[in-house]
C-alpha cells in the first residue's frame, strides 16, 4: 500500500476537523478537542457541555452524523471535556 499523498492528509484532517465542529454545533460545545490514535485508528473527540447529556443521548445524538461521514476509524470515542 502507497503513503498518502499531501493532499490525501489535508483531506482527511479536513473530514476530522469537520466531523469535530459539527459534533460542537449540535452538542452546542464553545470548547473542542480531538485525538487521533493512529496506530488503533480511535478517534478521539473531546466536547464541553458534554456532561450534560446521557450516553444513550450522547449516542441517539451523534449516530446520524457518524453513519453519514465515511471516515476510517475503527471507533470513534466522544468524551466530555
Amino acid at each position: 500500500m502507497s503513503e498518502p499523498t499531501e493532499d490525501e492528509i489535508k483531506a482527511f484532517i479536513e473530514d476530522v476537523e469537520f466531523l469535530v465542529n459539527t459534533l460542537k454545533e449540535i452538542f452546542e460545545s464553545s470548547e473542542t478537542q480531538f485525538f487521533i490514535d493512529e496506530r488503533n485508528e480511535i478517534l478521539y473527540v473531546k466536547l464541553e457541555g458534554l456532561n450534560d447529556y446521557t450516553e444513550a443521548e450522547i449516542e441517539e445524538i451523534a449516530s446520524p452524523v457518524l453513519d453519514e461521514l465515511d471516515l476510517d476509524f475503527e471507533e470513534i470515542i466522544i468524551l466530555p471535556l
